[in-house]
């Protein structure tokens, strides 16, 4: 909703530079997907090293 207001904000002060951005807005969005992609997958592998760090300390706590 913030970023519909601030689009018509723009549209008021300057209509050129609001109506190129609502056109080059899908290419940026494809454009950045690789990237989203990328995020998850440095993600997940930082979850796994987090995960096989806090192993032992997880088995020795239900160990006693």
């Amino acid at each position: 909703m913030i970023s519909w207001l601030l689009w018509c904000l723009l549209f008021v002060l300057c209509w050129p530079l609001a109506i190129l951005a609502l056109l080059l807005w899908p290419v940026v969005f494809i454009l950045s997907l690789p990237f989203r992609v990328l995020g998850i997958a440095v993600e997940g592998v930082f979850g796994l090293l987090r995960a096989l760090v806090c192993l032992p300390a997880r088995v020795l706590r239900r160990a006693r």
